[in-house]
């Protein structure tokens, strides 16, 4: 089987300060997979790579088995890429309604795609919003929001950027209950976040980095069975 995401010997350096050093990478079709590693590592340059947000010094991006490194964030994101960004980052003078209707597209060309009202079917708390500004919504919402708006772009790979971090114990269970629901219904994902034991039983198969390198690789049932990889290079 043919990797759906392939990254091969991927080096990025913001000036004089490299962050990764020959990064490999792969997912296939229809399958989770996490990117883990503490703080500072390179999770995060790493997924503004794969999507065209920061330039590379070294290696190669490939997509459903073109090259995507070196081409611009807009033509990523049509090929089939979307994020989840750290920090949400909605559009603080858009309506719920309007962040839908305008990212819609259905790129995948599926007989059933992500509309806004699948959204909303998806999360109900997004509805009794729909004509509130982005700045309106607490941080809870505004995070399904920017998963929503993610979705209704019907992307072949969603790429979810510490979707967990800062919100309440109930409202994260909400999302961790979208992903596992995306997750059965075939959604390719990609996952940085901190709460381990959640992605051992949501993703099939782990990265870890240290200090912008591979440092392990492999499967749930593997990390799951070794703890102390945790401690060793996640700090848990």
């Amino acid at each position: 089987m043919s990797a759906l995401l392939e990254i091969s010997g991927l080096e990025v350096a913001y000036g004089p300060s490299q962050v990764l050093f020959g990064l490999d990478l792969s997912m296939n079709e229809s399958e989770a997979a996490t990117l883990l590693g503490r703080n500072g590592m390179g999770k995060t340059t790493t997924l503004r790579a794969i999507c065209g947000l920061q330039a590379i010094k070294a290696g190669t991006i490939r997509f459903a088995g073109e090259r995507i490194d070196g081409q611009r964030p807009d033509r990523i994101g049509r090929a089939g890429i979307a994020l989840v960004p750290e920090g949400r980052q909605c559009f603080p003078n858009l309506t719920v309604d309007e962040h839908l209707v305008a990212f819609f597209a259905n790129r995948r060309g599926v007989g059933e795609p992500w509309t806004p009202a699948r959204v909303y079917d998806l999360f109900p708390r997004l509805l009794e919003r729909s004509k509130n500004l982005g700045n309106q919504l607490s941080g809870g919402e505004q995070q399904m929001l920017a998963i929503g708006r993610a979705l209704v772009t019907n992307p072949h790979l969603l790429i979810l950027d510490e979707a967990t971090e800062g919100l309440a114990p109930l409202i994260r269970e909400e999302i961790w209950a979208c992903l596992s629901r995306l997750r059965a219904d075939g959604q390719s994902i990609l996952v940085v976040d901190k709460y381990v034991e959640k992605l051992i039983r949501l993703a099939d198969r782990h990265t870890i980095i240290e200090r912008g390198q591979v440092v392990w690789h492999g499967t749930s049932a593997e990390l799951d069975a070794d703890h102390g990889i945790w401690h060793r290079y996640l700090g848990i």
